[in-house]
């Protein structure tokens, strides 16, 4: 059986550096971050600290088409050190940015977690340190999938 993907060939554009301050909702800064630098795909790289953090993963499902779906969300209301973040900037089918991102985080013990970050529940604590790379040429687009059941990626090239 032949593999099977969606693909697009861009190029790389500019290049955004920033800083999320304490306090700052994570998701919500890096897409206004991206509003305001004029990015609407690209990809996102950042660390730092977080004073609480909201993410999901994985489980199974019986009742999903493909066996497994995200849990509940998982709270944790402490500091935490937030290790590596990473993430696409897409579009939603009405033309919003948003963000499919995913961090690992370890606590106070040095026990190591994470998954699939969730808008509005996770706040820097001192910092988070943010690299964007601008993505020229492609399209991004979050829209439900109905072989997954689920909201997906489509990648396009531009026209």
């Amino acid at each position: 059986m032949a593999e099977r993907f969606g693909m697009a060939v861009g190029t790389a554009g500019k290049v955004v550096a920033a800083r999320i301050f304490p306090g700052s909702d994570l998701l919500t800064s890096l897409e206004e971050i991206c509003d305001k630098a004029g990015i609407k795909y690209g990809a996102v790289n950042c660390f730092g600290s977080f004073s609480c953090a909201g993410y999901m993963y994985l489980v199974p499902q019986e009742q999903a088409k493909v066996g497994a779906g995200y849990g509940d969300v998982i709270k944790r209301e402490t500091p935490i050190e937030f290790l590596s973040g990473t993430g696409i900037i897409t579009q939603t089918d009405a033309g919003k940015t948003e963000l499919h991102f995913h961090g690992t985080m370890c606590d106070k013990f040095g026990t190591v977690f994470g998954g699939h970050i969730v808008k509005g529940t996770t706040k820097a604590l001192t910092t988070v340190d943010v690299a964007i790379q601008e993505y020229c040429g492609v399209t991004m687009t979050r829209t439900y999938d109905e072989e997954t059941d689920l909201t997906q990626v489509v990648v396009k090239e531009a026209e």
